[in-house]
């Protein structure tokens, strides 16, 4: 909802995520959600991810799984890259709306390993009445011996974004002829943001034995210009609109971590078991992260600025013991430990805490009876909070005002129910019926650009996920899914929480291996969603169309066509209901704020491989 270059928003399981809150996500062995940022607890923000290098990715839902922590609650991905290509990969894209794109990439042998190379390049305008400009330059360089399971390799990742961006707009502003519907009510809102990192994996396959070490290190750095409504700041404080309530959110931070794990293959008493003991650790300094009134990207005055040491240990075991043929069980435990050191520009709101959790984990998996399975999972995970919440002591913008600081660990309890089965040849399904409490709600506050904690909350829901491979050149899926989200604290605002999608559907086709043509269709619905606690206003739902053709020359050169948004829908990308104040309003208003989905785009792709 701020550009191209800004973190995506995530929805999984009743959740607006916003962008990574409740959902892990690592690349290459590299954490990808930042505690303690500038725009919000978990920032995930994979603008530095190159799709054609990816070849294993790993899905998980629900706080199951022993050796996942923080941020896991309603699921967790971990995407690694390729450490031999076949062959080198050339790619160029031209679209819509001076969109282009580059990929250069390769894995030539060296010194008995494979050296991995990728440069990207990329620019977007978007159909945005002030263009976007989004700038991306991306490389990755991994050297690697052997394999994932026996072996190891080291990897350098670099990214850099800038761009401007047309942030969500007030409905009445387009209603009214002041702006149109792709336009801006501050031209000059937008970003810039680097991430370099280095990791380094180790594995080694033993006889009855598998272990696996993993080490990285990240600097970061963003700046993140805001301005979601409009004048209500300034008027109330000026009574004009001079400076208008743009703001910058500024992150600079170095990380590192390590993980390690051992997995034993044995008997005991007759029954399989594997027993796996871990261990991860981390640590961020944040030199500063802030928050300042800006005008025209131009500081005016520092809300908060804080430096920050976040450290994280963890220990964890967990069993897998196969007790018949048709039953087996998962249990494992992890024990976290975590401590935030805070210096303020506000003194009184420094300070140090710490917070410990235990989490146990069951798994239960019944079969395989003709090819079906039945699973029942429980567990216990958290999410932390953004450490200066849990010193604070006074309102950073009137330290006349008393706050109370938050619980730097919030516990989330999880039940699962599943089928996991192959009915037919080539067909996939898995039914899931499931549960998440949270004993602390994160809500996204439209109008300052931050979160903050808020009452208990508990969803459940159905989920049902197909692929069906047709036959050698056909296939289908769909995913459907059903969810309840509602506060389980009363109270007179309303039990709802907002952004929480009901309903949604992701269906598709796929078509290759009949000659040299190949396509695919994909159909993304959301459903209504409230803006409110109360549910008297909802958001509008989303049905988005894709499509790809193509076209293969021979075995090493192919053309695609992609069309986005394909029936030209005017939907929504995010909605939200808050309160801002344009030039021309003598108070705030409450109103719908919205940002568009890009109207139809093509895209031509032509792709060699050397």
């Amino acid at each position: 909802h701020a550009g191209d270059g800004k973190a995506n928003q995530y929805f999984l399981r009743g959740f607006n995520l916003d962008h990574g809150t409740d959902f892990r996500t690592t690349v290459a062995g590299v954490p990808v959600n930042l505690p303690t940022h500038a725009h919000g607890q978990g920032y995930t923000d994979l603008n530095f991810l190159i799709p054609e290098l990816v070849d294993q990715i790993r899905y998980r839902k629900g706080p199951y799984y022993a050796d996942v922590g923080d941020f896991s609650s309603a699921g967790a991905a971990y995407l690694d890259y390729a450490r031999k290509l076949d062959g080198t990969i050339g790619t160029l894209t031209y679209g819509s709306n001076k969109y282009g794109r580059g990929l250069l990439a390769g894995s030539p042998e060296v010194a008995g390993g494979n050296l991995l190379y990728a440069l990207e390049w990329s620019h977007a305008d978007g159909p945005w009445q002030v263009p976007e400009n989004y700038q991306k330059l991306n490389g990755v360089l991994r050297y690697s011996q052997g394999s994932r399971n026996d072996g190891w390799s080291v990897t350098g990742m670099a990214y850099h974004g800038k761009w401007t961006s047309t942030d969500q707009v007030a409905k009445r502003a387009v209603d009214s002829g002041q702006i149109k519907r792709y336009g801006t009510l501050d031209p000059t809102t937008g970003g810039e943001t680097h991430r370099y990192s280095l990791s380094a994996d180790w594995a080694r396959r033993g006889k009855d034995s598998q272990s696996q070490a993993n080490v990285w290190a990240l600097d970061y750095k963003l700046d993140l210009y805001s301005n979601f409504t409009y004048c209500a700041a300034d008027f109330a404080a000026t009574g004009t609109c001079d400076n208008g309530d743009q703001f910058r959110q500024s992150d600079r931070r170095r990380s590192g971590g390590f993980d390690a794990r051992h997995t034993m293959f044995d008997r005991w008493g007759g029954f399989d078991v594997e027993n796996t003991v871990g261990t991860d650790s981390r640590i961020d300094r944040i030199r500063p992260v802030g928050l300042y009134a800006t005008t025209a990207r131009q500081v005016t005055s520092t809300v908060r600025e804080d430096d920050v040491d976040q450290r994280s240990f963890s220990l964890w075991a967990q069993n897998l013991t196969h007790w018949l043929p048709w039953f087996r069980t998962q249990a494992g435990l992890r024990a976290d430990y975590y401590q935030f050191r805070v210096n303020s520009n506000v003194p009184q709101n420094s300070g140090t805490t710490s917070d410990n959790m235990l989490s146990p984990k069951f798994t239960a998996i019944f079969g395989p009876w003709r090819q079906s399975e039945v699973y029942a999972n429980w567990g216990r995970g958290f999410h932390s909070n953004d450490a200066r919440g849990t010193t604070i002591r006074v309102d950073p913008t009137n330290t006349a005002t008393a706050v109370d600081p938050v619980k730097p660990l919030v516990r989330s309890t999880g039940y699962e129910l599943g089928l996991r089965s192959k009915p037919l040849e080539g067909w996939q399904t898995t039914v899931a019926v499931w549960r998440l409490d949270l004993d602390s709600e994160l809500l996204f506050i439209g109008d300052a650009g931050i979160t903050e904690p808020s009452r208990p909350s508990k969803r459940y829901g159905v989920e049902w996920n197909n692929l069906w491979a047709v036959n050698s050149w056909l296939a289908f899926d769909a995913d459907l899914s059903w969810s309840h989200a509602r506060f389980s604290r009363s109270d007179p605002a309303g039990d709802y929480i907002p952004g929480a999608v009901t309903t949604t559907a992701n269906l598709g086709a796929t078509i290759d291996g009949i000659g040299p043509w190949f396509g695919a269709f994909r159909l993304r619905y959301f459903g209504p969603r409230p803006l409110v606690e109360d549910n008297t206003i909802k958001s509008s739902s989303t049905t988005l169309a894709n499509m790809r053709v193509g076209y293969r020359f021979d075995r090493q050169t192919t053309l695609a066509l992609d069309v986005f948004n394909l029936f030209d829908r005017k939907a929504n990308d995010i909605e939200y209901w808050y309160e801002s104040q344009l030039r021309n309003e003598a108070a705030a208003v409450n109103d719908r704020h919205f940002h568009p989905v890009e109207s139809r785009t093509f895209r031509l792709t032509v792709s060699h491989r050397f």
